[in-house]
């Protein structure tokens, strides 16, 4: 850089020994002779102090140390977006080949030429390209007019995260000469946005997947920028701090997924701001810090006219820790998937699997929960040990195996929406399986079984101990997590040194070992 720097280099993005900074200040700082400029971290550590010298503010930074004084010379303004794609997909990827002679006529005249061909094979290199990954390369604008557009006219997907450019005008500059632009990753360019005037229409036109993580963009901005963006289907926004203040009307009406993580500001109601998205399909909402809601407009057992297509829910690494939130999302009328990993609901027990039940029990659509997918049988399982768990407190609360007489008061409905519906599914809980199990007697009940699989003779036998209280449905779920077989497939009998020759079969999934009598020493039977 030249020690002759106008005002126009305040607000560009720079690079200084791989750390990005924005220019705040450009000038004199007495008593040292020189030019200097003054730049504000985006890793405030890195920085000295915020702005000010000796008593004279020159400059402000949003925080005490994000600031530095330094020599243009020292600093990184980048290279244009043609230049960065030469470098990264030409004079990296290109072996470099020794320039030959070629005789070409132009006009009727022959010309001597030398490195004709390699001129040809890069224009014809860079025309084919449609993915392109630019991370990290210093662009910090288009460059020349019209020379992307001539150069590499077939992009459809752009990666330019992590570089210099500092204006939503500068990558209009830049879309605006690729008509096929289908995906753009914008994360971590401190942007600068409008927030009056749309983008021009048709740059954009054929955009589906935009991504403005780490970018500074507001609410607002995004709702502005977003009239020129009519076919996006994908938007993420991770990490801007973001307060959703106003809903969307008339834009946004295209986007099936909205990822904003890591936006600690988002709350209950906000959400409410963009419950009427009409094709939103998949809404990341991880690390927001969330810990409640509630569709007000949905009483028990009713379906919400919220986030109508809704059907994949991500909320990991949340606040979340009462199990009234997963059954607000049986309300939810779409809703198939749902991710909720390291939560105090999840993390806090000790039993993972009884967990997962309760919440495959709650919510009665759900299809795949934290990415495994829920097969029927687990789902009857679950509901039927979710059934058995809170009998007792049906029961106390005015629950009855007679229809007539089965009243559970609002406590326990608010509680537990579901529970009368698989009471009609399943039939009310019977006196026998409510029986208080004595947990302290575990370790006298565990039954010592070998287990045999007599259509697989590659199968080592193996040693097992189980409760006698374990039913045949969790037997068949531990078999099937170890042998990688669908539960629907496993059949179950035992043989007892009591009984040579005599095999019984145990066929309802819904009753224990104890029920058949198994006992130490017996041999569980396996086939599939």
């Amino acid at each position: 850089m030249n020690s002759t720097l106008t005002s126009d280099v305040i607000g560009r993005r720079v690079e200084v020994n791989g750390e990005h900074a924005t220019v705040r200040f450009s000038g004199i700082v007495p008593p040292v002779a020189g030019l200097w400029l003054g730049v504000e971290w985006d890793n405030p550590e890195r920085g000295k102090h915020d702005g000010s010298h000796e008593g004279t503010v020159y400059f402000k930074c949003r925080h005490p140390t994000g600031g530095s004084f330094i020599r243009p010379n020292k600093v990184n303004f980048g290279v244009d977006f043609l230049t960065a794609i030469k470098n990264r997909y030409v004079l990296e990827d290109e072996p470099k080949e020794e320039e030959t002679e070629q005789i070409v006529i132009i006009g009727n005249k022959p010309v001597e030429t030398i490195g004709f061909d390699s001129v040809i094979k890069q224009q014809s290199q860079l025309s084919k390209l449609q993915d392109v990954s630019l991370r990290n390369c210093a662009v910090n604008g288009a460059g020349d007019k019209g020379g992307i557009a001539k150069a590499c006219p077939n992009i459809r997907s752009i990666d330019l995260s992590k570089n210099l450019l500092s204006s939503w005008e500068e990558v209009i500059d830049i879309a605006n000469q690729l008509k096929h632009l289908e995906v753009l990753n914008l994360s971590e360019n401190k942007l600068t946005f409008p927030s009056s005037s749309p983008s021009p229409t048709g740059t954009f036109s054929m955009l589906k997947v935009l991504v403005l993580n780490r970018t500074g963009i507001t609410w607002a901005e995004v709702l502005c920028c977003a009239s020129g963006w009519p076919v996006l289907e994908k938007l993420y926004l991770e990490s801007n701090n973001i307060v959703i203040s106003e809903r969307p009307t008339d834009v946004l009406q295209t986007v099936k997924l909205l990822d904003l993580s890591s936006n600690q500001l988002i709350d209950e109601n906000q959400l409410f701001l963009i419950a009427y998205l009409p094709r939103l399909e998949q809404l990341i909402l991880s690390d927001i810090g969330i810990s409640s809601i509630h569709f007000p407009d949905a009483e028990i057992g009713c379906k919400t006219s919220m986030f109508p297509s809704l059907q994949y829910l991500v909320l990991n690494d949340n606040q979340i820790a009462q199990w009234s939130f997963m059954n607000e999302l049986d309300k939810l009328q779409s809703l198939q998937a749902l991710s909720c990993t390291r939560n105090p609901l999840t993390e806090g027990s000790k039993d993972a699997q009884t967990t997962r039940q309760f919440i495959i029990a709650r919510i009665g659509q759900l299809r795949t929960l934290n990415k495994c997918a829920i097969e029927p049988e687990e789902r009857r399982g679950a509901e039927l040990d979710y059934r058995k768990a809170f009998g007792n407190e049906w029961k106390k609360a005015g629950g009855h195996q007679d229809p007539e007489k089965n009243r559970p008061n609002k406590e326990f409905l608010a509680a537990h929406p579901r529970y009368q519906a698989l009471c009609l599914k399943y039939g009310a809980p019977e006196d026998g399986e409510l029986k208080t199990q004595q947990p302290f007697l575990l370790k006298n009940q565990l039954l010592t079984l070998k287990i045999k699989y007599p259509n697989k003779l590659d199968q080592k036998v193996t040693e097992k101990q189980l409760p006698e209280s374990m039913t045949v449905q969790k037997v068949k779920g531990l078999l099937s997590r170890l042998l990688k077989v669908p539960v629907s497939e496993l059949l179950l009998s035992y043989e007892s040194p009591k009984m040579p020759g005599k095999e019984i079969e145990l066929e309802n999934d819904l009753q224990s070992l104890q029920f058949y009598s198994v006992e130490n020493g017996d041999c569980l039977l396996v086939r599939w």
